[in-house]
C-alpha cells in the first residue's frame, strides 16, 4: 500500500491543518496560474519582435487555454491515482519548461507551442482542478468558502504577476522576464507541493467504491 492510498484521520478536517494547507493552496495556485496573465503583457513586445500580425500573435494565448481546459481533465485522473503533490511536480516542471522555452523562442509558433503545450497542457492544468478539488476534500464546515478561497489565487495571480511582468520588461526585456518568472513559478510550486503528501479522510471511500470528490 502506497502513502497516497492510506488516509489522514477524519479529526483534520476542519481543522488547524485544513486551514494551513488552504493557505499553501491558496499560493501555489498563485504561481502556477502565473502565465494565464502574463502572455497578454508580453504580446505587444513579441509582435514587434516577430513581425507578425495581430491574428497571429493571438495563437499562444488561444493554445495556453486550449492546453489548460484539455489538461485539467488528464490531471483529473492523475491526482485520483496518484495524489496531489505528483501532480504539482509535474506542473512546475511543465512551467520551467514553457517559460523558459517561450523566452528562448526565434518565432512565434515555437512561441505558442511552449504556451499551449508546457504552460497549459502541464502548467495551469496542474494546479487549477486539483487544488480545488483537494482542498473541498478538507472542509465540511465551511467547504464553499474554502473552494472559494481556493480558487481566488488563480485571480490573484491575476492582480501580481502583469505587474511584475511589466517592470522586468521595462528593466531587462521580455526574455529575461518569463526566464525568471520560470524558475521563480516552478521552484516555489515544487516546494508547496511537499505540503500535499499527506491525503484526505475522503479518500477511504476508494477502497469501498464510494469515492466522492474525486477529480475523475
Amino acid at each position: 500500500m502506497s502513502h497516497y492510498d492510506t488516509p489522514a484521520s477524519p479529526d483534520l478536517i476542519d481543522s488547524r491543518y485544513a486551514l494551513r494547507r488552504l493557505l499553501i493552496a491558496l499560493l501555489a495556485m498563485l504561481m502556477g496560474s502565473s502565465s494565464m496573465f502574463v502572455v497578454a503583457v508580453v504580446l505587444p513586445s513579441v509582435q514587434a519582435e516577430f513581425g507578425v500580425s495581430r491574428a497571429e500573435v493571438s495563437l499562444p494565448y488561444t493554445l495556453l487555454m486550449i492546453g489548460f481546459g484539455v489538461g485539467g481533465v488528464f490531471m483529473g485522473k492523475l491526482v485520483d491515482r496518484l495524489g496531489v503533490t505528483v501532480a504539482l511536480w509535474l506542473g512546475s516542471l511543465g512551467i520551467l519548461i514553457g517559460f523558459v522555452w517561450a523566452g528562448l523562442s526565434t518565432n512565434i509558433y515555437s512561441f505558442a507551442i511552449a504556451h499551449g503545450l508546457f504552460l497549459g497542457l502541464f502548467g495551469i492544468s496542474a494546479t487549477f482542478a486539483p487544488l480545488v478539488a483537494d482542498t473541498s476534500l478538507w472542509w465540511n464546515k465551511r467547504r464553499g468558502i474554502a473552494v472559494a478561497v481556493c480558487a481566488s489565487g488563480n485571480y490573484l495571480a491575476g492582480a501580481v504577476w502583469p505587474g511584475f511582468a511589466n517592470w522586468g520588461i521595462s528593466e531587462a526585456g521580455w526574455r529575461e522576464t518569463y526566464i525568471v518568472m520560470g524558475i521563480v513559478c516552478s521552484v516555489s510550486l515544487a516546494g508547496l507541493a511537499f505540503f500535499f503528501e499527506a491525503t484526505s479522510p475522503g479518500f477511504r471511500a476508494r477502497s469501498t467504491g464510494n469515492f466522492k470528490y474525486g477529480l475523475s
